[in-house]
């Protein structure tokens, strides 16, 4: 890669199997570099993926055997702990070991470098931005945490695209780089979406968490852009225009109507532009993407243009089936403000049909008796609210039982149904009246396996 030191040929990733991690191993290969990894669990479909490329490991594991002095790297991904054996190996023979954000910052030192930070639509708006540049046949890098329609890998490094997209997490680097990986990019030009507590495990309070945002805010550079969202209360505490060599821009949510079902963008000309995508969140994304795009030169009336043709990112409100009289959609959302953002929406979207809702509960954050009182209030737009968690995750993350009671207190919705079965979950979904009735269901899991096209087939049939 001629964006990395030349010497960087023969590369070995901790934690291949990992979302980003396996599109990085992908990306890596693709420009020529010999790459291995190790991992002790692969699943679909990076298994898949990695086999196809010859990078899946014969075995799953960790081997030390496998780090010599012949590597000229390694990085080392979030899933690993720090005394992985392969790692404490790196470390003894004094290999390079980089973390992910690093690794991405060391293969763009020479591109321009956005990067999308926030609690949420970070995603959405980053997939938003790759979307325009694309349409409009402009060269890019990138490195997204989601899988976009239209683009086989969530990571790619070129040679010669001047610019880079990252969204850019706030959680940590590696289990030895205790910083969130949006301080290591070093952007030029930086966004702030939103800011929502989120990650208790790392950052015991609503402080620490907003410090980190506030750090990002200070990196950006003389001549840099800071763009943010100026209604978030907690953005504006941490986007103070203290610089007078950075330029601040603040956005709001689109001018819009809704018609119909339909949601259509209003132009500075008065002209109305039909999105697929819709909802308060939404729109403020759209705002956010569209002042990135002006940035990198894409003008007014181009942004819409490409805008027209955007079906969102994977599992951020997407469409898993339609009816006449019923619709069903899925969404990433799991933390509080993002719950509330996609539940009031639909609402919004649909006035005139009950909605069903469901979440599940899946993260550390979210299944944490400390963190649950987040939740209160944000659960109310829907006709009937649903809540879903496995006991086993609870074990699994070292967490105390949670009792049905405590969840529908902490979101203060005395009729808030909670299961913790996944069959008597589907159960009762199956059992609803779905005339003028629309679904949605919200995890950064998979409700245990539930099948949501199935599912849908039946709503919506």
């Amino acid at each position: 890669m001629a964006a990395t030191p030349a010497s960087l040929n023969r590369l070995h990733l901790i934690a291949t199997g990992g979302s980003i991690m396996h599109n990085l191993a992908l990306a890596l290969h693709r420009r020529g570099a010999q790459v291995t990894g190790s991992d002790d669990e692969i699943f679909e479909p990076a298994k898949g993926r990695l086999a196809a490329a010859g990078l899946l490991p014969a075995q799953e594991g960790w081997f030390p055997e496998k780090i010599t002095t012949d590597l000229d790297a390694v990085i080392v991904g979030m899933h690993a702990r720090a005394d992985n054996p392969e790692l404490l190996r790196a470390q003894q023979l004094g290999l390079r070991i980089y973390s992910f954000p690093e690794f991405i910052y060391e293969a763009s030192r020479d591109k321009q470098r956005v990067v999308i930070g926030g609690s949420h639509g970070k995603t959405s708006i980053t997939s938003l931005i790759l979307h325009v540049l694309r349409y409009h046949q402009r060269k890019f890098d990138y490195a997204v945490g989601a899988q976009l329609e239209g683009f086989d890998l969530m990571v790619q490094l070129t040679e010669d695209a001047p610019i880079i997209i990252i969204e850019g997490d706030e959680y940590l680097s590696s289990p030895i780089d205790r910083r969130p990986k949006f301080h290591l990019y070093q952007h030029h030009i930086g966004l702030i979406s939103g800011i929502s507590w989120d990650h208790i495990n790392v950052f015991p309070t609503e402080e620490d968490y907003r410090e980190q945002f506030r750090i990002f805010a200070e990196m950006t550079p003389k001549a840099g852009v800071l763009i943010y969202d100026q209604n978030d209360e907690q953005v504006q505490l941490v986007t103070v225009p203290t610089n007078p060599d950075v330029t601040y821009i603040g956005y709001g949510p689109h001018e819009h109507v809704v018609r119909d079902g339909k949601t259509l963008l209003i132009t500075k000309k008065d002209e109305e532009v039909p999105i697929q995508v819709f909802g308060d969140h939404n729109l403020r994304n759209i705002s956010a993407a569209k002042e990135v795009c002006k940035q990198l030169g894409i003008k007014g009336k181009d942004f819409y243009e490409a805008l027209a043709t955007f079906k969102g990112a994977a599992r951020r409100l997407e469409k898993v089936g339609e009816g006449a009289d019923s619709v069903v959609y899925k969404d990433f959302a799991h933390a509080p403000s993002k719950l509330k953002a996609t539940a009031t929406a639909f609402k919004k979207q649909y006035p005139k049909r009950r909605l069903v809702a469901c979440l599940e509960l899946h993260t550390f954050s979210s299944l944490n008796p400390a963190f649950l009182p987040q939740y209160a209030h944000t659960f109310d737009a829907p006709d009937v609210a649903v809540v879903y968690f496995n006991p086993h995750v609870l074990e699994h993350k070292r967490l105390p039982p949670l009792p049905p009671e405590a969840v529908q207190t902490a979101f203060q919705r005395p009729d808030l149904k909670v299961f913790t079965d996944s069959k008597a979950l589907a159960a009762f979904l199956h059992e609803q009246n779905w005339q003028d009735t629309n679904l949605l269901m919200m995890t950064s899991g998979t409700f245990d396996g539930l099948d949501l096209n199935q599912l849908a087939a039946e709503v919506t049939k």
